[in-house]
């Protein structure tokens, strides 16, 4: 399989190409364009217990699609909802996913949700993704994406930016010391130890929803 990213940071997308046979697997809806030796088919990949998990626990689609280059090379185009980067990753063991990041994997990338208790508040849920088997991942950010390499030493990351890290590192949750998060909202943390790789984005979701909030239309009593 060959892939070329292009557009990225702001509005990437991530062109295909497969081998007569071969196969990706999407997030329902992220196809953007295709051509005609591609064939799709739709299903709750894992089963129906892992599709409900992805779906009512991490927010992702219930049903996967699944492309598949019939009889000759085929190429397709896909895009994610978020206005931001996408990057490639092989997976050897498992990668671990903010919820709402997963694009699309090779057929070898098994894509279900993860409890991961208090310690895994992370980007303000209990749930995270968890990529494990061997393959292609393909995730997206909401802004630019970085990717930092640890090595036995601790970084930290608002929950907020936070996009994947190897399950080789160990987290957990911290709150910030500044006045200003104590007094007007809890400023959570992610501490993240070890030796590994931690993807962050540039934007966060959560600080441009409370950036628009003022400017949303209020319905006044008497209107």
């Amino acid at each position: 399989m060959e892939y070329e990213i292009t557009n990225n940071p702001s509005f990437s997308c991530v062109e295909v190409t497969l081998p007569a046979g071969h196969s990706i697997v999407s997030e329902a809806g992220a196809m953007a364009w295709k051509d005609v030796h591609v064939r799709a088919e739709t299903a709750s990949r894992g089963g129906v217990l892992q599709g409900l998990k992805r779906k009512l626990l991490a927010g992702e689609s219930f049903f996967q699609n699944t492309w598949t280059a019939e009889g000759e090379v085929g190429s397709i185009t896909l895009a994610p909802g978020a206005c931001g980067d996408i990057q490639h990753a092989e997976v050897d063991g498992e990668i671990l996913l903010e919820k709402s990041a997963f694009l699309a994997a090779s057929e070898g990338v098994s894509v279900d949700s993860s409890f991961n208790g208090f310690k895994g508040f992370f980007n303000e849920g209990f749930f995270v993704l968890r990529c494990s088997g061997q393959g292609s991942l393909f995730f997206n950010s909401y802004g630019a994406m970085e990717c930092v390499e640890l090595d036995d030493e601790e970084y930290l990351v608002d929950n907020g930016y936070a996009v994947a890290w190897d399950s080789t590192l160990e987290y957990k949750i911290t709150r910030s010391q500044k006045v200003r998060s104590f007094l007007f909202s809890d400023q959570l943390l992610l501490r993240f130890s070890g030796r590994g790789r931690l993807w962050v984005q540039s934007r966060s979701p959560r600080v441009f929803a409370g950036w628009v909030h003022p400017f949303r239309p209020v319905k006044k009593d008497n209107d």
